[in-house]
């Protein structure tokens, strides 16, 4: 992999060079961070990281944003946190998603384009995932039901999406499957019906309804399902209204 924020080498050593590859790759599999996350994880003062996101705020491979909020909002301001950019993202490894998109296109045109064309791509996305689908079952069935999150975010990390699982903020009653790297985000930018295919699959996967916050591919810093605690199966109603939860509500 290309190194981030690589500059010459009579500018920058290659242990700073080494450290700032770590803050990117931190924020790549943890989400949006402040500094304070980073230097947490990382083992650095405040001070250091700082200096990194400055250079790679420089080289546009992260952006600071306002921190996002779910539930009440608490007093003060937000705060800042960095994300990786385009360019961030595209540093790990996503030169296939040119290739990705022109085939969905193809798919989309020879389908003859308009409605057949969004369901002839919208069958790929669910074959797709069903061709994946054996790893997931077999992960979250060796389990028990309240540790399925956690393992079903494992077996997508394998695959590259640097997943996590976590309590949701209150009042909300369940868990938030976190993807940091979506190894698909531009082509799934230009058909969102990747993202719906992958929402149907977890809804079924895990028997009950679940609710997309946030995709990468929409411009959030994390792709984010809320998964209920204590929710009834869903019924096929519920599994087909989840197929528009891949697009971005907000």
């Amino acid at each position: 992999m290309k190194n981030i924020g690589e500059a010459p080498q009579e500018e920058l050593a290659t242990g700073e060079r080494s450290t700032r590859n770590r803050v990117a790759r931190s924020i790549l599999d943890h989400g949006p961070s402040t500094a304070q996350d980073l230097a947490n994880r990382l083992g650095l003062t405040q001070a250091a990281v700082r200096r990194h996101l400055d250079a790679l705020v420089a080289d546009e491979v992260v952006a600071p944003r306002e921190q996002r909020v779910y539930g009440a909002r608490t007093r003060g301001r937000p705060a800042k946190v960095f994300a990786l950019t385009d360019c961030g993202r595209d540093a790990f490894e996503q030169s296939y998603d040119k290739l990705a998109v022109d085939a969905l296109h193809w798919i989309e045109q020879s389908a003859g384009g308009g409605a057949a064309g969004e369901e002839a791509v919208a069958a790929f996305a669910r074959a797709r995932i069903e061709a994946q689908a054996g790893a997931y079952r077999d992960a979250i069935e060796a389990v028990q039901p309240e540790e399925r999150t956690q393992a079903l975010a494992k077996a997508l990390s394998a695959d590259g999406y640097a997943a996590t699982a976590r309590s949701a903020p209150l009042p909300q009653r369940g868990e938030q499957l976190c993807q940091h790297h979506c190894p698909v985000a531009h082509a799934a930018e230009r058909y969102p019906q990747l993202c719906e295919a992958e929402t149907e699959f977890f809804s079924r996967l895990l028997g009950t309804h679940v609710q997309r916050l946030a995709t990468i591919a929409h411009g959030d810093g994390v792709c984010t399902t809320f998964i209920p605690h204590g929710a009834p199966p869903q019924t096929t109603h519920q599994q087909a209204s989840a197929s528009t939860a891949g697009r971005n509500p907000a």
